[in-house]
């Protein structure tokens, strides 16, 4: 450290003045905005700074109507599409609501991270009182001293990210003393400056926790964004469900009237003596066993009506969890061409959200790469001091005196290395090893995924061909249960023969209708899987800024 105060140019006092004025505009300058720097290249971040609450709250809001259209409702009864379902489920579900809130809470620690650079103003003051006792040589009594002192500071100081620390203030200092008649006041005004020349320098690595808070707030909207889908995949499966349990009801009753009339059909024949009163029995089983399949119906319908108000919120609708709901009788066939296997694979690769999710947590690691690597420097900083002062006998001349010839300059080095330096070592060999681990866990989940998109599209080709396959058995079964008919009307069948007849065809429209049913689901779900449930529905939310436009 070296302090001077000669007469060079470099001291000339009017030098000095102008040195602290281009310095304090600088500081007003830099502590102006704080920017955030993107280290390495793995992904592209949104260009913003900071989030207000309300900006938080925008950036997790799907783009879906917000209320129920009137017509929707009737009688106590929630007549709805599978569009209003997802689109309520988005606006209503309350697991969904309280996942949109960890993006915002993720956020604040962004805003923390920046606190550190915050400017700060500070105020401090004191007084000293002091009485001291000298014994000259030449005098046999102690001669008594006594001095009074107050000093007043005020300032703002600010750690910026290049590494620099600044303290810019300014002084009041009174001194009363019985060895001066009249009270001295001193004003100074100065600029402290510190630079870090190894550890510490570069906005790369002081702002590294506010990348990585940031980091840590877009992976939680791809968190956010796979239960969103995660929702919409489970909506869309409850109401086709929800749909197949009312087809099943229908066809149980349909079979119920049919083995009702079979039953008096037989209790006619009986009566004309046509066939043996022993054929009763198999007439009145098989209409027992249609009504405990239907009871079982009714009781699967009621079920799946209680999950799909869950995901609607029950606390949406005035009826609460007794609001009934139906469905049109009406929906559009789907579509049986899918495109070709590598085309999911290659979507699912652009699109799942944990992809994403896992690539910022790499992004994470590379920046702590940086943090511990910049860690294994010797701590290395420059300073340096100016002050300007002014001296007189009132505080107002004081003040008018600071642009005199008083002024002081200090500047140093200051260095520091632990030796070994084993801790800053092991940090950094820790962090490696935790971005190694985070590049094979992508390597990981790449196949993961791909084995879940193939096991999902092999469902979906099974369900597609089902669709055609069960068809075809339904018409088989109705010809075979019309000519065990023809055969019972002349008598060369039983009722059992017919019942069991009627079972096969019964299973076989059962089978029909839900082959179609899991075929839909077979899509919901390559279409989860692949992360472009929400896409292909137009459904808007968080993440777009690192997915592809929906097509392309």
């Amino acid at each position: 450290m070296f302090k001077y105060c000669t007469n060079n140019r470099l001291c000339n006092p009017s030098v000095v003045t102008t040195i602290v004025i281009c310095m304090i505009i600088v500081v007003i300058g830099l502590s102006c905005r704080t920017p955030f720097i993107q280290s390495e290249k793995t992904i592209s971040l949104p260009h913003t700074d900071e989030y207000s609450d309300e900006d938080l709250y925008i950036q997790q809001h799907f783009d879906t109507p917000t209320t129920v259209p009137a017509d929707m409702k009737l009688h106590g009864t929630l007549i709805i599409s599978l569009e209003d379902a997802v689109f309520m489920a988005l606006e209503n579900n309350r697991s969904l609501q309280v996942e949109r809130i960890r993006p915002v809470i993720a956020g604040t620690f962004e805003m923390l991270e920046r606190g550190a650079f915050d400017p700060v103003l500070f105020w401090e003051a004191d007084a000293i009182r002091e009485r001291t006792e000298r014994f000259p040589d030449e005098l046999d009594e102690p001669i008594s001293d006594f001095r009074e002192q107050l000093w007043n500071r005020a300032g703002m100081h600010q750690f910026l990210p290049s590494g620099t620390e600044i303290e810019l203030g300014i002084s009041h200092r009174t001194i009363d003393s019985d060895r001066v008649d009249l009270t001295q006041h001193a004003m100074r005004a100065g600029l402290s400056v510190t630079q870090s020349l190894l550890r510490g320098r570069g906005m790369e690595v002081n702002l590294a926790e506010v990348r990585r808070a940031r980091l840590d707030m877009l992976a939680s909207e791809f968190e956010l964004r796979s239960f969103a889908e995660a929702l919409i995949a489970e909506v869309e499966t409850s109401y086709w469900d929800y749909v197949r349990a009312m087809r099943e009801i229908d066809i149980f009753e349909e079979s119920l009237e049919f083995a009702k009339r079979q039953l008096q059909a037989t209790r006619d024949r009986i009566e004309l003596g046509e066939i043996a009163a022993a054929e009763i029995t198999a007439a009145e089983t098989e209409v027992a066993l249609r009504n405990q399949a239907l009871i079982d119906a009714r009781s699967d319908k009621e079920i799946l009506r209680l999950r799909l108000i869950r995901l609607l919120s029950p606390d949406s609708f005035d009826e609460g969890w007794d609001l009934e709901i139906e469905v049109p009788d009406e929906h559009d066939q789907p579509n049986l061409e899918l495109d070709e296997l590598i085309h999911h694979v290659q979507a699912a690769r652009a699109w799942r959200s944990e992809i994403h999710e896992s690539l910022l947590q790499l992004e994470n690691r590379n920046i702590e790469v940086i943090q511990t690597r910049n860690g294994l420097l010797p701590k290395l900083d420059f300073f340096v001091t100016l002050g300007k002062t002014g001296f007189a006998d009132s505080f107002g001349d004081a003040v008018r005196n600071i642009d005199g010839d008083g002024y002081d300059v200090m500047a140093g080095i200051r260095a520091e290395y632990a030796l070994s330096n084993r801790q800053a070592r092991a940090s950094h060999i820790g962090a490696r090893a935790s971005r190694r681990q985070a590049e094979e866990s992508i390597r990981n989940l790449m196949q993961l995924i791909e084995l879940d998109v193939r096991t999902a599209y092999t469902e979906a080709v099974r369900s597609k061909k089902q669709v055609s396959a069960s068809a075809a058995t339904r018409r088989l079964q109705e010809e075979v249960l019309r000519t065990e008919m023809e055969k019972f009307e002349t008598g060369l069948s039983t009722v059992l023969d017919v019942a069991l007849v009627q079972r096969d065809l019964l299973a076989a429209n059962i089978d029909e209708a839900g082959a179609i049913i899991d075929f839909r689901k077979a899509l919901v779900d390559l279409y989860r899987l692949e992360g472009t449930l929400m896409a292909r529905r137009g459904i808007g939310g968080p993440g777009e800024w690192n997915l592809p436009p929906w097509g392309e």
